[in-house]
């Protein structure tokens, strides 16, 4: 899934993210989610590919790539 982060505080790790689908579904990031991630922080808005976990909580945050994201790399 990809998204954006709607909110999160580095102290205690808890934050949602929304989906960029026409739901506009939103997720609280589960309690461990920073734990392998590449991230160190998440900023409000920045764009995100992620997984659900079983209680449909955000894990395994990552950085899209453009494919990843649907942006075209073509260039003018």
């Amino acid at each position: 899934m990809q998204g954006v982060i709607v909110s999160f505080d580095p102290t205690t790790e808890i934050g949602s993210i929304m989906t960029d689908t026409v739901d506009r579904a939103q997720y609280p990031l589960a309690p461990d989610v920073m734990k392998n991630s590449i991230f160190t922080v998440l900023r409000q808005g920045q764009r995100v590919n992620f997984d659900l976990d079983e209680k449909e909580r955000a894990i395994n945050v990552r950085i899209g790539s453009e494919v990843d994201m649907g942006i075209s790399t073509a260039r003018v």
